[in-house]
C-alpha cells in the first residue's frame, strides 16, 4: 500500500514538473491539437478517434484532451486541463482557431461556392479517367515501387501519378479515397504561387513592385520587392523553428492576424542577398495580395474563381485567420487528384488543355534557382537543380510539405507524382526514381 502511495506522488510530480515545464507551450499544444482535430474531422470527413490516434499522436500533442461540439461543429482541445483552445468549423472557411484573447467574427462573408468541374474525363475534369495502356510503362514496376511506398513504416495515405495526361497509378490508404481533402502544409505556399502567377498575367502586380506597405516607407524595407519575397529572400528577421515558441508557432497559434507578423519585422540582412526559408514571407504575401483587390469579397472569391474552378478542383479550400487572410503558409486541402491537377498544370507550362492560366514565363521564375539557396529553392517551389534527389533529373520541382507531402514535377519525363502521408522520413529519391524507370523511352 505504502508502495503504491508513492509511486502515484512521484507520477503526480512528474507530471506536474512536466506542466510547469511545457506551460509556456501548452498554448501551441492546445492549438494545434484542436485546429488539427477540427480541420481533419469537419473538412475530411474523417472519425475523431482516427485522427487522435493517427494524426495527432506524437509528442508532446498526444497529451492533449479534447471535448467535441457536434451542434457548434467545434473541438477543445487542453492539456493537464490547462490552456484550453478552441477551433471552429465553418462552411467554405473550414476551421479557424481562436485565440487565448479572442473570439471568432460574426457573420463573415463567405468565398463564392464552386462551379461543376467540366463534363471531361481526370485528369482534365472529374468524370472516370481514359482507359489508357503505354507501351513503355512497365506497369508491374510502377506498382511494385508504390507497394514499397506503402510500406507500413511510411505511413503513406496516398500517391497519384499522372504521365502524359493520363492517370497511370493511384493508391490509397484505408479511410481516404480520390475525394478525400487531405491537408498539403506548405504545399500551400505554391498555391500562393500559382496565385500570384495569375495577378502577373493580369497585369495586376509586377515583380520589381517595391515600397510594399506603408510601415516601410522610412527605411531599407522599402526596397523589398515582390521577386524578393516570393524567392525568400527578403533579409527580414524570421525564425521558422516547430520544436518551440518561435515566431511562426506564434502566428499560427496566437495570432489574429498572421499576414502582420512578417510586416512587423526588421531586417537582418539586404534584400536580395539571403535566402531563408519564412511561413510568415508568404501569409505576408497573402496579407498583400489582399490589399491588390477593391473590396475585400474579391479576395475571396480569387483563388475560387481563377484557379480552384478553372481546374476544376472541387475539394480545393484554404483556411484562414480571424482576421480573413487566406492562410497560404499551411492550410490548403485538395484530394490527391486535385494536388495533381496543380502539378500538371505546371507540367504544361502554365497552360490549361487551352486556358493560358499562368504565363510560361511564370513557371521558369518559380522553377528557376534562385541566388542564395545552392539550388534548392526557387519562388516558393522546391528544386532538385543541386541534385538533392541524385537519381532524379534535375529538371525536377516540387511542392513540399510538413510530414512529406509532395507534388513532383519532371518536365523532363512528362510526368506528375503526389505523395501524402504522416512521415516526412521517406526515401523520395528511391521513390520518384523508382517510379520513373518504369516509363522506359
Amino acid at each position: 500500500m505504502k508502495k503504491r502511495y508513492l509511486t502515484g506522488i512521484v507520477i503526480t510530480v512528474l507530471i506536474a514538473g512536466t506542466a510547469v515545464i511545457q506551460y509556456p507551450r501548452l498554448n501551441i499544444i492546445s492549438g494545434y491539437a484542436a485546429k488539427n482535430l477540427c480541420s481533419c474531422m469537419y473538412l475530411s470527413g474523417r472519425t475523431k478517434e482516427s485522427v487522435i490516434r493517427e494524426d495527432n499522436n506524437f509528442p508532446p500533442v498526444r497529451i492533449a484532451k479534447y471535448q467535441t461540439a457536434t451542434a457548434g461543429q467545434s473541438v477543445t482541445a487542453s492539456v493537464f486541463g490547462m490552456m484550453p483552445r478552441t477551433a471552429v468549423f465553418q462552411e467554405d472557411i473550414g476551421c479557424r482557431l481562436i485565440t487565448p484573447e479572442g473570439k471568432l467574427p460574426e457573420n463573415p462573408p463567405f468565398p463564392v461556392p464552386h462551379n461543376c468541374p467540366p463534363p471531361a474525363p481526370y485528369p482534365q475534369g472529374n468524370l472516370a479517367p481514359v482507359d489508357t495502356v503505354f507501351a513503355e510503362v512497365d506497369y508491374e514496376a510502377l506498382h511494385r515501387s508504390i507497394d514499397r511506398a506503402f510500406a507500413p513504416e511510411h505511413r503513406t495515405r496516398a500517391v497519384v501519378v499522372l504521365y502524359k495526361d493520363h492517370l497511370v497509378a493511384e493508391r490509397y490508404a484505408p479511410g481516404f479515397d480520390r475525394e478525400t481533402p487531405i491537408l498539403g502544409w506548405s504545399m500551400s505556399k505554391s498555391v500562393l504561387a500559382t496565385l500570384y502567377g495569375i495577378l502577373q498575367k493580369k497585369n495586376l502586380i509586377d515583380l520589381k513592385d517595391s515600397s510594399l506597405f506603408p510601415e516601410w516607407a522610412n527605411d531599407k524595407r522599402k526596397s523589398i520587392d515582390l521577386k524578393d519575397l516570393l524567392q525568400m529572400q527578403s533579409g527580414l528577421e524570421w525564425s521558422e523553428d516547430y520544436t518551440k515558441i518561435s515566431d511562426v508557432t506564434r502566428m499560427l497559434f496566437l495570432e489574429e492576424d498572421m499576414a502582420e507578423v512578417q510586416r512587423q519585422k526588421k531586417l537582418s540582412y539586404p534584400p536580395g542577398t539571403h535566402w531563408y526559408y519564412s511561413s510568415g514571407t508568404t501569409n505576408l504575401l497573402s496579407g498583400y495580395m489582399r490589399g491588390i483587390f477593391e473590396d475585400y469579397q474579391q479576395y475571396l472569391d480569387f483563388p475560387v474563381v481563377e484557379l480552384y474552378d478553372k481546374l476544376g478542383m472541387p475539394t480545393a479550400i484554404t483556411e484562414m485567420d480571424l482576421s480573413g487572410n487566406y492562410v497560404y503558409s499551411s492550410y490548403t486541402w485538395m484530394s490527391p487528384r486535385d494536388w495533381a491537377k496543380l502539378g500538371l498544370l505546371y507540367l504544361h507550362e502554365g497552360n490549361w488543355f487551352g486556358e493560358q492560366i499562368i504565363d510560361s514565363t511564370w513557371v521558369s521564375f518559380v522553377s528557376t534557382p534562385n541566388g542564395h539557396s545552392n539550388g534548392r529553392y526557387g519562388a516558393h517551389f522546391w528544386l532538385n537543380a543541386g541534385g538533392l534527389l541524385p537519381d532524379v533529373p534535375v529538371d525536377t520541382y516540387s511542392m513540399d510539405g510538413y510530414q512529406g507531402q509532395r507534388v513532383y514535377i519532371i518536365p523532363s519525363r512528362q510526368t506528375v507524382i503526389v505523395r501524402m502521408g504522416l512521415n516526412e522520413e521517406v526515401d523520395f529519391n528511391a521513390l520518384v526514381s523508382g517510379i520513373l524507370k518504369a516509363f522506359h523511352e
